[in-house]
């Protein structure tokens, strides 16, 4: 029994870490395989009462492999605890089979109570490098906490969490289990919705100009036409930093068409802003030859929101 209990470790380490190249260097060279053995040892004396020994024989472990794990927590089968150093699993955890966890997880509590404090988590479920979990919530089977989150409300199965405060990327709801070698940005997500509201809005009261009634020349026709076929071709240039094009992104403030000359104005969080040549010459050279243009000027601009400029120009930060 004993035997078949570490066969079966041996082999989950092997399914999990494709840096594993032998057994003898499992059984030496793991700590977070080291540190199960010790746990099952004290979580065995804790339940028989002898609690002073329990806590002797974490302490043990803790000294030798750099993972703490209380004698009172509940490890299921097949726990990879990857790297392993400052791992922390409070008593009242519980761990289900197969779980990948990588060094500096915790699993901590948040009451001062004896009562359930710590968390569950649920089978096959992936704690990131640095993950926290908090309180005695539950993580469901399957779910993966991203590197560095900080989890404090339960999470549902399937899911993945990253953030601080940890927020659900995904996968959406009915839709297919995402595979993605890179954790998704909530945030960013967020941020990209508006950003395509924002743009949408912004395509209606353009719309709304143009089609004013009153005379317009056809010079002025023209210009306007021009300008929609500028701001289409500028939907191909990519800001590298956040993967949104420039004008979903709202970087373009105005283009204005006079003949064959264009003016772009584009804002920047600053004109030192290390993409600012790389996409000023994305800009001019995408919006060449559209709609007969031959000289296109762009303009950098400052920023709107400018803090610094915001201050002085209220006086001193007392009078914000």
């Amino acid at each position: 029994m004993v035997f078949d209990r570490l066969r079966e470790d041996i082999r989950a380490i092997f399914s999990k870490d494709p840096a594993a190249r032998s057994t003898l260097e499992i059984l030496f060279c793991y700590p977070g395989l080291h540190a199960l053995w010790f746990h099952r040892r004290a979580h065995w004396l804790w339940t028989h009462n002898w609690k002073f020994w329990a806590r002797f024989v974490s302490h043990i472990s803790r000294f030798l492999t750099g993972i703490e794990i209380h004698p009172g927590a509940q490890l299921g089968r097949r726990v990879v605890i990857d790297h392993g150093m400052g791992v922390v699993i409070g008593e009242t955890a519980e761990v289900g089979n197969d779980v990948l966890i990588y060094m500096g997880v915790v699993l901590g509590g948040t009451a001062l109570e004896n009562v359930k404090r710590h968390p569950t988590i649920e089978d096959e479920v992936i704690l990131g490098s640095g993950a926290i979990v908090l309180g005695p919530i539950r993580i469901g089977k399957g779910a993966k906490v991203g590197a560095g989150s900080v989890v404090v409300r339960s999470v549902p199965p399937g899911a993945t969490v990253v953030g601080v405060p940890g927020r659900i990327a995904g996968p959406e709801p009915g839709s297919p289990e995402m595979v993605e070698e890179v954790m998704p940005d909530p945030m960013l997500r967020v941020v990209s919705r508006l950003l395509d509201r924002q743009n949408q809005l912004e395509e209606k009261f353009r719309t709304i100009e143009q089609s004013q009634p009153g005379p317009a020349s056809s010079a002025v026709q023209q210009n306007f036409f021009c300008e929609n076929q500028i701001r289409d071709a500028l939907k191909e240039v990519i800001d590298p930093e956040v993967g949104i094009d420039i004008v979903d992104l709202g970087l373009i403030k105005e283009i204005r068409v006079t003949g064959t000359s264009a003016v772009i104005d584009m804002v920047l969080t600053c004109k030192a802003c290390p993409l600012s040549d790389h996409l000023s010459g994305q800009v001019q050279r995408r919006a060449l030859g559209v709609g007969g243009i031959e000289h296109v000027t762009v303009n950098v601009l400052d920023e709107p929101w400018n803090w610094d400029r915001f201050v002085k120009q209220r006086g001193s930060l007392r009078q914000i």
